[in-house]
């Protein structure tokens, strides 16, 4: 029984369960419908404008909670106001499957919504709306973050009312005899919230969208690409040896996606015409030494990228990556991350490699190359790049990272080849790899290991 929950904890430590987290996010909206949405930019925009205007923002914020769903164990809660299940189905999707707010005022119906996460087990719930555009991953994050050690956090929203409100139990006080819709909302809730003793937290003021002087809020993050894009811009490289066989399959997986700015295949001399199908692939190619570290260095000086990310030419991104990817940079104190590993075959030795390196990377942040780690281009300046030795590059350059913050991890794996296992054989692969480990850390200096590894692959040849 006791080998049984420590399995089970482990494992929703490595593989967390949203519904089981004890962490909810609930997103009150409304059904889209023309004179009974966004009254008041009716004047402006008139009956339908409106209307499309509210439809876009709240697939705006949702484009933004798919973002910090991606890498956060959160179960997710729509609750709606008008509308019905198949109009709803075909707007937000029907795996959202969202549910009606209720009946009664505003307060009334989020009081409702955290009554019955409570009840259902939740510990921390964090309830946003769908009028503030420049709402981002990093303030879900920080909501959650909060409420680890406050009762009540609130994101403040300029013209006095709120766009965000957290609680970490049920607090019906703080949404009774509110002023709804007035620029009175926040200072009575923080004044009824210290009235029952509650520790309150506060995220940054953001502008919302209620009144016609607000829309050019909402046009300035259109102009800004807000509608699905963030700002960053991201550089891929693959350092590459005689990969012409995989190269066109790791960039295949990159293409068309807009804020990927560039993939730089960095060439260490190969004979097989891997430059050239990478180059007809689109992909940018630059010549470096024939080893790792030095070519992935040469990569991120050629980059133009405002974040990089290194990924191994035998490894397959999944989709939707550069979600992950600039989500995970976006939270407080994370310096670096990647991603969790999968391995093709179906070997069951494979599968405790996957249990090994993930359990690894999300309790220790010691995630390895193979795992597709990336960083920020200047932090990744100002950490030196990866130490150019011939073998170990990745580990050590994390271990410098991991001094200077924290490692995420995307809740989604790469795919990495099989290639070596199968090649070398799965327990001779698995032997050297931890001995590497083992006499990198006791002192052995790099290239000393290199030559030992190389030996290995070698012993394996002769036998």
């Amino acid at each position: 029984m006791r080998r049984h929950k420590l399995r089970e904890t482990i494992r929703l430590l490595c593989n967390p369960d949203p519904e089981r987290s004890g962490r909810r996010l609930i997103v009150f909206t409304r059904y889209p419908e023309p004179g009974k949405t966004k009254t008041r930019l009716i004047p402006v925009l008139g009956p339908e404008g409106a209307a499309e205007l509210h439809r876009r923002m709240t697939e705006h914020t949702l484009r933004r909670v798919r973002q910090f769903l991606a890498s956060h164990p959160v179960s997710l809660r729509i609750r709606h106001d008008g509308g019905n299940e198949e109009g709803l189905g075909q707007w937000l999707g029907a795996d959202l499957r969202p549910v009606p707010q209720g009946e009664g005022d505003l307060g009334r119906r989020m009081d409702l919504a955290f009554t019955e996460a409570f009840e259902e087990g939740m510990r921390r719930v964090v309830l946003v709306g769908t009028d503030i555009p420049g709402i981002r991953p990093a303030h879900l994050a920080g909501a959650f973050q909060a409420l680890r050690r406050k009762d009540v956090v609130i994101g403040p929203a300029r013209d006095g009312g709120y766009y965000l409100i957290g609680l970490s139990r049920p607090a019906p006080d703080l949404f009774d005899g509110i002023p709804w819709g007035t620029g009175e909302v926040l200072q009575r809730t923080l004044d009824a919230a210290s009235a029952s003793n509650r520790r309150v937290a506060l995220l940054d003021p953001l502008e919302d969208v209620d009144r016609p002087e607000d829309i050019p809020v909402w046009e300035q993050e259109v102009r800004a690409g807000g509608q699905g894009d963030e700002p960053e811009t991201l550089s891929i490289i693959i350092p590459a040896i005689d990969e012409a066989d995989g190269i066109e399959s790791a960039l295949a997986g990159t293409e068309g996606i807009p804020s990927v700015t560039e993939r730089i295949v960095v060439d260490g001399g190969s004979r097989d015409g891997t430059e050239e199908r990478a180059r007809a692939c689109g992909a940018k190619v630059i010549a470096s030494a024939p080893m790792r570290s030095a070519q992935m260095n040469a990569g991120a000086r050629a980059a133009e990228g405002t974040v990089l990310l290194f990924l191994h030419a035998d490894t397959r991104l999944p989709p939707g990556f550069e979600h992950h990817v600039l989500e995970i940079l976006t939270r407080p104190d994370t310096v670096a991350g990647a991603f969790r590993l999968g391995i093709e075959g179906h070997f069951p030795g494979l599968r405790v490699i996957e249990w090994l390196a993930n359990f690894r990377s999300i309790c220790m942040g010691m995630p390895y190359g193979d795992q597709a780690i990336f960083v920020a281009a200047d932090r990744f300046d100002r950490a030196g790049g990866f130490p150019e030795i011939p073998i170990m590059e990745d580990f050590a350059f994390m271990r410098r990272l991991r001094s200077r913050g924290r490692i995420g991890i995307a809740r989604t794996a790469v795919t990495s080849s099989a290639r070596r296992y199968d090649e070398y054989g799965f327990w001779r692969t698995t032997c050297i790899n931890q001995l590497m480990i083992i006499a990198y850390l006791g002192g052995i200096s790099p290239a000393r290991l290199a030559r030992w590894y190389r030996s290995g692959l070698r012993f394996h040849d002769r036998s």
